[in-house]
């Protein structure tokens, strides 16, 4: 360390705030991953006139099938009139639109109540008014046909099962024959600023290559699709027809909307002949087992950026306490104490360190006193004593650096975790929304209609372990650390004050583990 300090010239400022600049820097990094959700701005939604294709009849004997349009059916044609269908099952609600065929929304039920909109959702063709043909406790069908075409789409729906069938059988009823080129639109994506759950959504494209994950609001395309997905926060919904699909795609509508679906290969129909499609569809939430009881495949949907690994292994751990506890809160605190047991050499190191850049300040200040006139023989003299003391400047903020990857990650596991829905623990009535100790009659300015304790505790602690921490100087530096142990504390409790009660509980925890120690160290000679 001093040979690297010999090559850089460094003033006595930058020696002196290194590591609280570092610090504030990789605090300062934290915020902006963990606001970026929550305060990130949303494009605004604009008008887009829909404009339909039309039907080319360039030969007597040949009709060529038009695209799908993903408009609503009120938007092709206006006469239609809205008829919706809801299939009532126990642990939800999947809203039909007639009309279509299709799948508006589906309502979770277990738990707490999420809807999860589709708003096109397994459309095949969005020219035909479909009508219900049947209705059983696990099957609904519907029909369509004009004058040349009959379709009749069939959903298989057993109930408490994540499995869906689609079974879709067009037939030829015309006396010539005509191309198809089969499409199904797994879904059509709300990106404005309204929609809460728009910053959570991305789609999911496996080929026998890799498995991808996009963006809903950019245009795509890809060859030999295997599968599709598409998910919000915490439920997904997975197709796969049961033979290679011609082509995947994602298709930007507007800034405000996005449509993904499948391309099967174009066939000729001949009259009277009639072909058959299968689709197996995953509707549930992003829960590891249930999808790869069904498919191991499909399993790539459930990603959680580039810390996906590490995200992994922790909510599988997660789970495993739970397993044994039976329930989520007390699953999180054992997790807290995991991994704060398995990050505890690095924060020992890094607390040492602090107490002993604490224990070197009074000779440090003696030092600017006594060479303020000459900075480079203070900043050689600052290094000495650094090398004396085998203190290393950076020593308190290095390990903070290494921790980062698994706070990042657990971060986007515990946001993103379905099982915490509705998960009860002492006051906090759902794990995965703020806690809501006290409930308000109106809404106050910035606390809402509700008051959440979690984040203030927490902030109340950062605060004090940073007092207890910070080495203890005077004149603008003092003013300076006194300043950031306010400022930061706060900047935290304001991220983290809407934010799940499932993830402030972990953090909680962890920075009571984090202050009793620091307690220990301080004691310590």
């Amino acid at each position: 360390m001093p040979s690297f300090f010999r090559q850089i010239r460094l003033r006595p400022l930058d020696i002196k705030f290194m590591e609280k600049r570092l610090t504030i820097a990789i605090g300062l990094s934290i915020l902006i991953m963990l606001g970026w959700s929550a305060l990130m701005p949303k494009q605004q939604p604009v008008d887009n006139k829909v404009v339909t294709d039309k039907i080319s009849n360039k030969e007597e004997n040949q009709v060529n099938v038009r695209q799908i349009s993903s408009t609503a059916p009120a938007d092709v044609l206006p006469d239609r009139v809205v008829k919706n269908l809801i299939f009532a099952q126990d642990n939800r609600d999947i809203v039909f639109d007639v009309n279509t065929a299709s799948v508006l929304e589906v309502v979770f039920k277990d738990g707490v109540e999420h809807r999860f909109s589709l708003k096109s959702g397994f459309l095949t063709d969005g020219d035909l008014l479909f009508k219900q043909q049947g209705q059983t406790e696990d099957s609904i069908t519907f029909i369509a046909e004009d004058r040349n075409r009959q379709i009749i789409k069939k959903f298989f729906i057993p109930n408490n099962s994540n499995t869906i069938e689609l079974e879709v059988k067009i037939k030829n009823i015309s006396s010539t024959p005509f191309l198809l080129n089969p499409q199904l639109i797994l879904g059509c994506l709300d990106l404005s600023a309204s929609n809460k759950q728009s910053r959570y959504q991305d789609v999911f494209l496996g080929t026998d290559e890799k498995n991808i994950h996009l963006s809903a609001g950019k245009n795509f395309s890809r060859e030999n699709a295997k599968f599709l997905g598409v998910r919000d926060q915490y439920f997904c919904a997975i197709v796969e027809p049961d033979s290679i699909a011609a082509n995947g795609y994602v298709k930007k509508l507007s800034s405000a909307e996005g449509e993904t679906g499948l391309f099967m290969k174009q066939i000729t129909l001949n009259p009277g002949d009639q072909i058959g499609q299968i689709y197996r569809i995953y509707l549930g939430p992003q829960d590891l087992k249930k999808i790869s009881a069904i498919n191991p495949d499909w399993t790539s949907i459930i990603y959680f950026g580039t810390f996906d690994f590490i995200a992994q292994l922790l909510l599988q751990l997660l789970g495993f306490f739970y397993s044994l506890v039976h329930n989520w809160g007390v699953a999180i605190i054992i997790l807290s104490a995991a991994v704060y047991l398995l990050l505890f050499p690095l924060s020992l190191k890094q607390m040492k360190s602090m107490k002993e850049m604490q224990l070197l300040q009074p000779k440090i200040e003696a030092l600017r006193k006594e060479l303020k006139d000459n900075p480079q023989k203070l900043n050689k003299e600052i290094m000495e004593l650094y090398k004396e003391h085998k203190v290393n400047p950076l020593g308190g903020c290095l390990p903070l650096l290494l921790q980062m990857p698994i706070f990042f990650a657990l971060y986007q596991a515990l946001m993103r975790s379905a099982a915490l829905r509705g998960a009860h623990f002492l006051w906090i009535k759902d794990l995965s929304a703020p806690d809501g100790a006290f409930v308000f009659k109106n809404s106050l300015p910035f606390l809402g209609n509700q008051l959440n304790i979690l984040p203030i505790l927490m902030a109340v602690i950062m605060f004090v372990q940073q007092k207890i921490s910070m080495p203890k100087t005077s004149g603008d530096a003092a003013q300076q650390q006194k300043m950031m142990s306010i400022v930061m504390p706060i900047m935290f409790g304001v991220i983290f004050y809407q934010m799940p009660s499932g993830l402030v509980l972990y953090w909680f925890i962890n920075s009571l583990f984090m202050l009793f120690y620091q307690f220990r160290v301080n004691k310590s000679k």
